[in-house]
């Protein structure tokens, strides 16, 4: 079967999965909050400066965007605090989110101390009072309070905030910059990875509001806001959904991914900042974010091979492609890896990406699909453009990933076209998670979606029986011959 009838004939066979496809979901409700009252507890302390107290009220003010604000459905109170408290509004002050939005923005900082525990104390005493238009505690009722800080109060929190979490109060610990994690889960309440967040400054703040949208939401059709990783269909249910495949197609384990043909080979390598800014317990997240991706990968000989590079201020190969061919072996490699500190190279990671890790002596395989995942949580000491542009013009399918203080530009500068399908951002390490959902997804090869293996292997037993019956019409053919020289003579 020549190359070109085998390409022709896949392209047709995926274009008539594409085309037949199951009808679209039916559309469910709209994502509506559950009764809550809320009171933002924010610190505005004499290290919070000016113009990083407004990106706060941004945050704020996206995540009351998001509420369904009323008397019977959520009210909302802020506590502005330093040394002192001040009760900038109450639950029963602000009946539409209109006026609640308009008081937000004229909210001024204090500039003095860190009174954190004292912040608490106020809204147990005040806030979350019938007096202060708190409802009365039930099942249908959430008490939220959202603390932001961003140093180590002067006062104690532990107790403080066992006591508010034991009156029913579900607490959410936000820390920026230099705060002590510590304090954060004194604050918080269990699980603690879903109540504390760690932002590394104020500009990005704002990216956690997404994740308190979704937190408040009590029913949402996760399909239509487009919130979901199915690759083809998304049928929705009350607050979740299921994913299902266009006809021709079968849903794989992972229950996101679909599959005509089976999975094509591809060199995969992790490119990983390992510099002082990504901190230890976050460089752990990272491992975890790698080996999600990997689990997700059908390793094997003749399948895909992964590697994996450490930099920071230098390089380093952690462990080629090729080395490992199961994905036990290879989680198990990627935990091992020790954390390197130091500075932020990605330029120079990138080109030893180019340079070393896909050629063929690092154990790459000519005309394998060759991709790189580059994760960073910062801007690059040195200089990424030639290296970002000449590993696309090689044809690497490269993907950025960006936690943090990571650059906007320098993460699209690496990503490949489109941008938007391979690039990833979040303010949080925690977050991670659900980037490696979406790289799940995305990490097959694109480039053979449809193999011709299955077209191959119907063309070959075509043949096959061609043969037999050729070679036994001959045998006729012989036998008839020889009858009529019989009956000639």
């Amino acid at each position: 079967m020549s190359p070109s009838l085998c390409l022709l004939s896949t392209l047709l066979l995926c274009y008539f999965h594409a085309t037949q496809g199951a009808p679209p979901p039916q559309q469910g409700p709209n994502c509506r909050t559950r009764p809550t009252d809320l009171v933002f507890i924010i610190d505005s302390s004499r290290s919070v400066r000016p113009s990083e107290f407004e990106q706060a009220k941004v945050f704020l003010s996206q995540v009351v965007e998001s509420l369904d604000v009323g008397a019977n459905a959520t009210r909302v109170g802020l506590l502005n605090y330093a040394s002192s408290v001040k009760n900038e509004f109450s639950l029963k002050t602000h009946k539409t989110k209109a006026s609640l939005l308009q008081a937000i923005k004229k909210v001024q900082p204090l500039s003095t101390g860190t009174m954190t525990g004292l912040a608490i104390q106020f809204a147990i005493n005040h806030a979350f009072t019938e007096a202060e238009g708190a409802r009365v505690r039930s099942p249908d009722i959430s008490k939220v309070a959202i603390v932001v800080t961003d140093g180590r109060p002067q006062d104690g929190v532990k107790d403080i905030s066992a006591r508010a979490r034991e009156s029913g109060i579900e607490i959410f610990a936000i820390g920026v910059g230099r705060v002590d994690l510590n304090t954060l889960r004194q604050i918080a309440s269990e699980k603690l990875d879903d109540h504390v967040d760690y932002v590394e400054s104020y500009s990005v703040i704002e990216k956690l509001s997404k994740k308190f949208q979704e937190a408040f939401c009590a029913m949402a059709d996760l399909c239509s806001s487009g919130d979901h990783d199915c690759e083809q269909i998304c049928v929705s249910t009350p607050g979740s959904y299921t994913c299902a495949c266009r006809d021709g197609f079968t849903l794989n384990e992972d229950g996101k991914t679909c599959n005509a043909c089976g999975a094509s080979a591809i060199d995969l390598v992790f490119l990983i900042d390992g510099s002082k800014s990504v901190r230890p317990e976050n460089f752990d997240l990272v491992k975890q974010f790698i080996n999600q991706i990997v689990e997700s990968v059908d390793v094997g000989e003749k399948k895909a091979h992964v590697g994996l590079v450490q930099y920071s201020s230098s390089v380093r190969q952690e462990f080629p492609l090729g080395r490992y061919n199961s994905k036990k072996d290879i989680k198990s490699a990627v935990k091992k890896m020790s954390y390197m500190e130091k500075g932020t190279m990605t330029g120079q990671a990138i080109q030893y990406l180019i340079d070393n890790s896909f050629a063929i002596s690092s154990g790459g395989r000519p005309g394998v699909a060759k991709v790189g995942i580059v994760f960073t949580d910062g801007r690059s000491q040195d200089y990424i453009n030639d290296a970002a542009l000449k590993a696309k013009e090689l044809g690497y399918k490269m993907y950025a990933v960006g936690v943090g203080n990571a650059v906007d530009e320098e993460l699209r500068m690496i990503a490949s076209e489109p941008v938007a399908e391979h690039y990833f951002y979040t303010a949080d390490f925690k977050a991670m998670k659900e980037i490696g959902k979406k790289l799940q997804v995305k990490i097959c090869v694109e480039e053979n979606p449809c193999e011709c293996e299955s077209i191959v292997k119907f063309q070959t037993k075509v043949e096959e029986l061609i043969q037999s019956l050729t070679k036994k019409i001959e045998a006729v053919s012989k036998r008839i011959t020889a009858l009529e020289n019989k009956i000639t003579v």
